[in-house]
C-alpha cells in the first residue's frame, strides 16, 4: 500500500503539473488523480467528485491533497475534503513540490506532507546574475 495523491487546482493546472512531472520522472509512482475546478463548476458536484476520488485513492495509508492558491475555491474544496481522517492538505503547489512528493512514494502520509512542504520551499529561489555568474538565493539565507 502507499499514500494516494489528489491534486485540486483551478482549471487544468494540476493535470499539467502531473503530466510534466510524469514526463520528467518517466512515470507516476503514486496512485494519483487531479480534480480541476472550472469557473462555472457546481460546488456540490465538485465536492461529490472529490469524495469519490478520495475513496478510490485511499488504499489504507491516506491521501495527500495538494492544491494551488490558499483561500481560493480549489483550496477551500481541498480543505473540506481534507476533513476526512487519513488526509493531509498542502497549499501552494509548484513543480518542485510535486517532484519531491513523487520521488518519495514509500513515505508515510505525515512524512510525505513534510516532503511536499520542503520541496515547495526549497524550489523557490531568487536567481541573480553577478559578473556573468549565476547565484541562487533561497528564502532562508543569502
Amino acid at each position: 500500500m502507499s499514500v494516494g495523491l489528489l491534486v485540486v487546482t483551478h482549471n487544468r493546472i494540476g493535470h499539467e503539473f502531473m503530466r510534466t512531472a510524469s514526463n520528467i520522472l518517466g512515470l507516476c509512482p503514486l496512485t494519483a488523480e487531479c480534480l480541476a475546478i472550472e469557473p462555472d463548476s457546481d460546488p456540490g458536484q465538485v465536492q461529490r467528485r472529490g469524495e469519490a476520488i478520495l475513496r478510490r485513492l485511499d488504499q489504507g495509508d491516506g491521501v495527500l491533497i495538494l492544491t494551488d492558491a490558499f483561500g481560493s475555491t480549489p483550496s477551500n474544496v481541498a480543505m473540506r475534503l481534507g476533513e476526512d481522517i487519513g488526509t493531509a492538505v498542502v497549499s501552494g503547489i509548484n513543480l518542485p513540490m510535486l517532484l519531491r512528493v513523487l520521488n518519495y512514494p514509500g513515505l508515510s502520509l505525515h512524512d510525505m506532507q513534510e516532503k511536499a512542504l520542503s520541496g515547495g520551499r526549497d524550489g523557490v529561489l531568487l536567481v541573480e546574475s553577478s559578473s556573468g555568474q549565476q547565484q541562487r538565493r533561497g528564502s532562508l539565507g543569502p
